[in-house]
């Protein structure tokens, strides 16, 4: 049963167990510094903060986020013995995914087809100074 769910730009933020509201004070924090970073593309998603109820348990905590940038879609998880530092763990891991998505962005994947759709092709390797390119193979 999700105890609390909370809303900023477009990431939401869902917890289960017995998480106190600092921790996810805590968490909402976080994840904002991650995914409202300038230069990055619109970010939706769902992060989830999860509190077993079994004391025993090594790692109680743990924190699953479900994200997509631009067009990239970005998982992450951490699993810890406190709130905050699976809570730290997550945004480690969702930054350094988030580097990476947003580099792909700037680096223009996003744009370039492949030949068979459309992209442009370079001129032939055969193509010298002295002879031209071919505009087609039956030529």
């Amino acid at each position: 049963m999700t105890t609390h769910s909370a809303q900023t730009p477009l990431v939401r933020l869902h917890s289960d167990g017995t998480v106190d509201e600092e921790t996810l004070a805590y968490a909402r924090t976080k994840i904002d510094v991650v995914v409202g970073r300038p230069g990055l593309p619109v970010v939706i998603g769902e992060v989830h903060l999860v509190r077993a109820a079994a004391h025993h348990a090594g790692r109680p905590w743990s924190a699953t986020a479900d994200l997509r940038i631009g067009g990239r879609h970005v998982v992450a998880a951490a699993e810890e013995a406190t709130g905050t530092e699976v809570v730290d763990r997550l945004q480690d891991r969702l930054r350094r995914q988030t580097d990476q998505a947003s580099q792909a962005w700037d680096n223009g994947h996003r744009t370039t087809a492949p030949p068979w759709r459309g992209a442009t092709q370079r001129p032939s390797s055969a193509a010298g100074p002295d002879r031209p390119a071919e505009d087609s193979p039956t030529a």
